[in-house]
């Protein structure tokens, strides 16, 4: 693609690092540049809103304070402490990282994006995610928000092809402002420039968007975009990840140390469980068992289950 223009360029990058020094979200994590509590919130963040990440957040700190604490720590006091956040494999993801982090770079996160990429659960996103806001690096940072936001003010109301937004992020990052304009990009499609309804008239980059006129034509109203034909999504209840998370949340609940059988188990993740079902609990757990969530012991009808020692 060609270059940005550079006069439309400045103008945006000044307008939304002004209004984000006066409308940020104040986000704890915001508050410190401790590359560890900053690669939690990341991965916290990864699936779950806002919201419901910064209590679990905070605890989850004070719990495990250091990426040592955390590679430490009995995987099932993990597990427990994600209560809450689903995507329960995340949770060991992220204390698999912290003992590669531990064991291979004596607890300091590396800074190489190479390097962060083959941590556990860490992706293209997060890796420059953490290179930006734990580490002070100048990369750009896309999220769904910041594709959004960049690709309506540069593009249209149509957004940028995909192919190009990689381009579009690393030309319209202000020099030495990266942690800023990254935040700021996020928390304005969180707030302003959302999918569905974007507040056009609240955007400090109005003037120079190039699909504000569209929406404001439309009062903010954006049209569903179809896509190719798909079938239809499978429902999370009744999903394998809705029993998976069933299992792990009542195991949560047994007292430390305590197990649960096979047939107690059944009945409390599907209500309908017969005696019939038990191939298919039995799968459920090995994929469980084989994610480091659970553990289970003894053979054939004769199994208890636990959270990992």
């Amino acid at each position: 693609m060609p270059d940005l223009p550079t006069k439309t360029l400045t103008t945006v990058q000044d307008a939304l690092l002004a209004w984000f020094k006066e409308e940020s979200r104040a986000l704890p994590w915001r508050t410190t540049r401790d590359p560890y509590a900053i690669m939690v919130s990341e991965v916290m963040l990864q699936q779950t809103q806002v919201d419901r990440v910064i209590p679990v957040y905070l605890a989850f700190l004070k719990q495990f304070p250091t990426f040592h604490n955390l590679a430490d720590a009995p995987a099932a006091d993990v597990i427990r402490a994600w209560a809450g956040m689903g995507y329960n494999r995340r949770a060991m993801n992220l204390q698999r990282a912290a003992a590669q982090v531990t064991e291979l770079y004596e607890g300091v996160l590396p800074s190489d994006l190479k390097a962060l990429r083959g941590l556990p659960g860490v992706g293209e996103y997060t890796a420059a995610a953490l290179a930006c806001f734990a580490l002070g690096q100048e990369v750009a940072v896309i999220d769904t928000n910041v594709c959004r936001v960049l690709g309506r003010v540069f593009y249209g109301p149509e957004g940028a092809p995909e192919k190009e937004l990689a381009n579009v992020a690393a030309q319209a990052l202000p020099d030495g402002e990266a942690w800023s304009w990254n935040q700021a990009l996020m928390d304005l499609g969180a707030t302003v420039c959302t999918s569905r309804r974007p507040t056009c008239l609240l955007c400090p980059v109005r003037s120079d968007c190039q699909a504000a006129g569209a929406f404001l034509a439309t009062n903010g109203a954006v049209a569903e975009s179809r896509g190719p034909y798909k079938t239809k999504p499978e429902k999370f209840e009744g999903s394998s990840r809705y029993y998976r998370g069933r299992v792990v949340d009542h195991l949560r609940g047994l007292a430390v140390g305590e197990s649960c059988d096979l047939p107690t188990l059944g009945t409390v993740v599907k209500p309908d469980y017969i005696s019939g079902d038990q191939p298919w609990l039995l799968d459920l757990l090995q994929g469980l068992q084989r994610d480091g969530l659970i553990a289970m012991r003894g053979e054939g009808s004769i199994v208890t289950v636990t959270l990992p020692l």
